[in-house]
This record gives C-alpha cells, sequence and structure tokens, in this order.
C-alpha cells in the first residue's frame, strides 16, 4: 500500500478495528446529539412541571407521550436534560484536552529540548502530580477555587496535564538530535522554529492518541466532580450532577440514576475505543 494516501491507508487499518469502528460510532452519535440538542429535546431542561413528578420512560406502565424518558424529582423532563446533559459533557472534554494539551505541549517540548536543570524542574514537578490520586488532586484543586463548571474544568485540566508532558518530552528527547533537526540548526533556526516548526509536527501521532484517551477521561472526572457537589452546579444539566440529585430515588426510581450513568459509560466507552483504534493505526508495530 504505498502507493495509497496516507488517510486512505490510516481508514484501512482503522476499520479492521472492529472496536474503535463501533467507539467512533458512539462519539459521533453523542456529538450528533449535542449539536441538535435544542432541536431534539422536546423541553426546556430547566423548566419544572409540578403536575409531572417523578414520571417514568415510556417502556414502563404510568408513561406519559409528552415525556419520553420520564421526569425527575422535581418535575424537569430527564431527555432534555439528558441531551443538553451531552453538550455539557462534550464542552468539558473538549476544554480540558485543550487547556491540557496546550500546556502538556509548550512544558514538554522545553524540557525534552532544553534538558538540563530545566527538565529536572518540570519533571519533578509533573512526578510530584502524578503520584498524587488524579480525583483527589482534582478535588483539592476545586476546593481551592470554589465549585463550578469551570473550575471543575481547570482541576481536571492539570490533572492531566502531565501525561501530556512525559509523552512529549519522550518524543522530544528521540527526534532532537536527529539529522533534520541538527541541519536546521547548523543553518541557524533558532530553538522556538526547531520545538514548533519540526520537532512538533512529529509528535502529533501519539498526541493525538493521547487527546483522544483523554477527552473520555476528562467527561468521567468532571462527572465525578459534578457528583460530589464540585463541579457543575444545579439547575444545569450534567450527568454527573445529574446523578447526585436522583441518588435518594436509587431504589424508588432508578432510572433517574440509571439513563445519566449510562451516557456517561457510552461516551466514555465510545472514546477509549476510539483511541485504542487510533493507537493502532498509527503504530506500524501493531498494523502487522
Amino acid at each position: 500500500m504505498n502507493d495509497v494516501h496516507p488517510l486512505i491507508e490510516f481508514w484501512w487499518f482503522f476499520r479492521k478495528n472492529k472496536g474503535a469502528v463501533f467507539g467512533i460510532a458512539l462519539v459521533l452519535g453523542f456529538t450528533f446529539i449535542a449539536l441538535l440538542g435544542p432541536w431534539i429535546a422536546g423541553h426546556d431542561p430547566a423548566q419544572i412541571y409540578p403536575e409531572a413528578l417523578r414520571l417514568p420512560p415510556f417502556w414502563t406502565e404510568g408513561a406519559k407521550t409528552s415525556w419520553l424518558l420520564g421526569t425527575d424529582d422535581v418535575g424537569r423532563d430527564l431527555f432534555s436534560r439528558l441531551v443538553y446533559g451531552a453538550r455539557v459533557s462534550l464542552s468539558v472534554g473538549f476544554m480540558v484536552v485543550f487547556m491540557s494539551m496546550s500546556a502538556g505541549v509548550f512544558l514538554g517540548l522545553v524540557a525534552g529540548y532544553f534538558g538540563g536543570w530545566l527538565d529536572g524542574l518540570i519533571m519533578r514537578a509533573v512526578d510530584i502530580l502524578m503520584s498524587m490520586p488524579s480525583i483527589l488532586l482534582a478535588i483539592v484543586v476545586v476546593a481551592i477555587l470554589g465549585p463550578s463548571l469551570f473550575n471543575a474544568v481547570i482541576a481536571v485540566s492539570i490533572v492531566t496535564t502531565p501525561g501530556f508532558v512525559r509523552l512529549v518530552r519522550a518524543t522530544v528527547m528521540g527526534e532532537k538530535n536527529k539529522q533534520y533537526v541538527i541541519a536546521s540548526r547548523s543553518f541557524g533556526a533558532g530553538p522556538l522554529r526547531n520545538m514548533f516548526i519540526n520537532i512538533l509536527p512529529n509528535c502529533m501521532a501519539p498526541l493525538i492518541v493521547q487527546a483522544s484517551l483523554s477527552f473520555g477521561s476528562g467527561i468521567l472526572d468532571a462527572a465525578a466532580l459534578g457528583f460530589l457537589g464540585l463541579g457543575a452546579q444545579p439547575p444545569t444539566p450534567e450527568w454527573g450532577t445529574m446523578l447526585a440529585d436522583s441518588r435518594p430515588f436509587i431504589e424508588s426510581n432508578p432510572w433517574m440514576v440509571t439513563l445519566p450513568g449510562l451516557c456517561i459509560l457510552l461516551v466514555v466507552l465510545g472514546f477509549n475505543l476510539f483511541g485504542d483504534g487510533l493507537r493502532d493505526a498509527f503504530d506500524p508495530k501493531l498494523r502487522k
């Protein structure tokens, strides 16, 4: 397949992994739901209907067609809240990946390219962050900044950054002494050009894989903070917050817990399968 376009070759290897295809289908499905949320949802997610408290979903007895998946304990439409929750969760995942990857790429490039005491300083800070349980560190950060969705994003981004730093640093250390970098340096290219123009493009394949996996873990960590009351605050339709609100009704109205939990499971599973497929498709050894 030497004469085939790289994108076609990549897709040929990627689609051989059935789990990865299923994962990207889940990701695209939730993305579609998030983008078309206002048109798909039949109700305002924050609208309260006092006459419709804890109505069951359509497959159970006593359901009403106006509320497809039933209502919560204060009479809000669960289907609409789940749809808008997809927008919140995917936005959180995107912001976490953007912030953590931006910081991680910069710090990893600096540490790997310059080395010496600067490398030691950055990597010791990374080791300290990685020595603490991620969710505990995120809780500490949110406790300092205050509970809110944006502060939860900052906390999860801090937790996710060390993985990007180590990945980029390892790649840079393998690339900086290669002939193309030495030749560029001999022609007068400065450190910034070598780092961002010459070396960074060679880090993109593992970075894309790491970003796809971090997307799912970012959504999961943000949902965990929301469940603990440190993330999105009511009435924001965020899946972790919905789980926390419905916890007292886990026995009497189990669908109120099951549905947002199932959404978290499916979207995180989709990104993990997608990331595994990307890793296999990008790695020439795994292609064999």
